[in-house]
């Protein structure tokens, strides 16, 4: 069964942060609200927990895996950017952007995508996600929680609860949020390239 935590939008209650931060050192998967609906994310270097994550959401090796992270200085150790594309980026965080970047040595290898070694890369605008990574102090291995034959993210957390509450370590209720997920651009070559069309503006990229 899992834990669900009530933490407020506003002002997250620091002991139910610390609380998640401890389950997602000790393996769980956790349910967790985002600026573009909830996400599903795990301990970056852990394997177990990264293939626990893909069971619930049926995805495998191949899928674009995505580091959560709090600020852009995560960003430079584990993603190759020349200054065009930090600029692009830093005009654009946080918010409900992922971006495609090409991963350095620092990102394991199970998380890159095996033929192009890329990585996804985001930093969320939402309260309790900023509080959650910047207690865990790294970033999380994460995607957007879009269950099995859906299109949007999940976005109201009693719903999810009666999905997966036998399926993941951990419900956060952050409150119920839009459904769209994020805006996906790559960046990984010349010239950007918008791979799904969600809640960020694309006109930044065209």
């Amino acid at each position: 069964m899992s834990q669900y935590f009530v933490i407020h939008p506003d002002n997250p209650q620091q002991r139910l942060i610390n609380q998640a931060c401890d389950l997602i050192r000790q393996g769980e998967v956790v349910v967790y609200p985002t600026d573009s609906g909830y996400a599903i994310g795990c301990q970056m270097d852990d394997k177990k927990a990264l293939d626990k994550l893909c069971m619930v959401r049926r995805i495998d090796i191949e899928h674009q895996f995505t580091l959560m992270c709090r600020d852009m200085s995560e960003l430079s150790v584990y993603a190759k950017v020349d200054n065009t594309v930090f600029r692009l980026v830093k005009n654009n965080t946080p918010g409900p952007y992922t971006f495609i970047l090409k991963a350095t040595r620092e990102v394991p290898k199970r998380l890159q995508n095996p033929k192009r070694k890329t990585i996804g890369m985001r930093v969320p605008s939402n309260n309790i996600a900023q509080r959650l990574l910047e207690a865990l102090d790294e970033p999380m291995m994460s995607t957007s929680l879009i269950l099995p034959g859906e299109t949007m993210a999940e976005s109201d957390p009693e719903e999810i609860r009666s999905k997966l509450e036998k399926r993941v370590g951990l419900i956060i209720d952050g409150g119920s949020l839009g459904e769209q997920p994020t805006t996906v651009v790559d960046l990984s070559e010349d010239e950007p390239v918008i791979v799904r069309e969600g809640a960020g503006d694309t006109s930044p990229f065209l």
